[in-house]
């Protein structure tokens, strides 16, 4: 284990720690201003410099995120609010969206409002907005690491409709900069289910500045969204400073695999020297989008891996790529959010 510029074992820390929380923890409290108030936070540090808040109120997504000190995480207008106020309808889900390192959207719907199959569906699904349940931390010595997993369930159900059950567990390793996400979704139900799932990373100032490119594979093809993209597609890859009356702008990424089924897409602040990364299974992820936000206020860029484009379940339908869940079955997503440091630690992402 390489923890502050040297390798150390187990016995040798313990001789210079007394308890491991000194260097890296998992820390349970409970937010209390404002429209927060009442939400479980679990602020997690690894030791390696990243620390990060867990929420298992909103879905066990997270919030805040911070390296050596330094923001990595886009936190929108709303800040942290309690899923009692979600507002479900059209574009409400906006008036919660905090950002965050990552928003889960979905489960059997994300991406824009629109009516399918007779259901009216809003904005990115109810899932980040949903409680968690048999929540949990570990703190385990495995093969020399210092592992710390958080894990939880989050349901979407109803009385004569799904039931679909999300396991997820963060683990991190004492000095390591990143965090890795494994999800594994269940339909507990009793007939099929729609599938729609994006992770929504959010990055934001300082990392994501005019300093900042978007660094991907070689072959790595992109398409804008619609007309607003299609402008700029040549500037995808680079970032403005905070413009009056930006509009959205989304790409699409077709990211070749360059480890086993595994790939990347990094922001690289070359004034700071710093990155962050999402790096993703790319056999489980068919989908991988680029929002990129340059407004005042609303100055983000997000990196989300998914299985269905973010255009809404009638769409994903009409072109014949919903995912359908039978009963009992079960799909797993894993992808790993970090950061490095210069221009080498990029290729030590894989």
């Amino acid at each position: 284990m390489e923890l502050f510029g040297k390798k150390v074992t187990k016995e040798e820390l313990g001789k210079y720690v007394g308890d491991m929380s000194q260097i890296a923890d998992a820390r349970e409290g409970m937010l209390t201003a404002g429209k927060a108030d009442g939400v479980r936070v679990i602020d997690v540090k690894t030791g390696g410099g990243f620390s990060f808040s867990i929420l298992p109120s909103r879905g066990m997504d997270i919030a805040w995120a911070e390296y050596k000190g330094t923001p990595i995480a886009y936190i929108g207008k709303p800040g942290v609010v309690n899923p009692a106020y979600f507002e479900k309808d059209g574009l409400g889900f906006l008036r919660g969206f905090f950002a965050g390192l990552m928003t889960t959207c979905g489960l059997t719907y994300m991406g824009a409002p629109c009516t399918d199959a007779g259901d009216t569906l809003g904005l990115h699904g109810r899932i980040s907005n949903t409680p968690a349940c048999d929540v949990g931390v570990s703190r385990e010595w495995e093969d020399g690491d210092y592992v710390i997993r958080i894990r939880g369930k989050v349901a979407e159900s109803a009385v004569f409709g799904e039931n679909m059950v999300l396991t997820r567990e963060f683990m991190v390793k004492m000095g390591e900069a990143c965090v890795h996400v494994r999800d594994r979704v269940e339909n507990c139900g009793h007939t099929q289910a729609p599938l729609m799932l994006l992770y929504h990373c959010n990055f934001g100032y300082p990392l994501v500045s005019e300093d900042t490119v978007l660094i991907e594979p070689e072959g790595t093809k992109v398409r804008a969204r619609d007309a607003e993209g299609e402008k700029d597609i040549d500037r995808y890859m680079k970032f403005e400073a905070p413009a009056h009356g930006y509009n959205e702008q989304v790409f699409y990424h077709d990211i070749p695999k360059v480890k086993g089924d595994e790939s990347y897409a990094c922001l690289y602040n070359k004034k700071l020297g710093l990155g962050g990364y999402v790096k993703f299974n790319r056999a489980q992820f068919t989908n991988f989008g680029e929002w990129k936000m340059m407004g005042e206020g609303d100055y983000v860029v997000g990196l989300e891996p998914s299985n269905s484009l973010p255009e809404g379940r009638a769409a994903a339908r009409e072109r014949g790529q919903l995912v359908m869940l039978a009963p009992g079955e079960t799909k797993e997503f894993e992808f790993t959010i970090g950061v490095v440091e210069g221009e080498d630690g990029i290729g030590k992402i894989l």
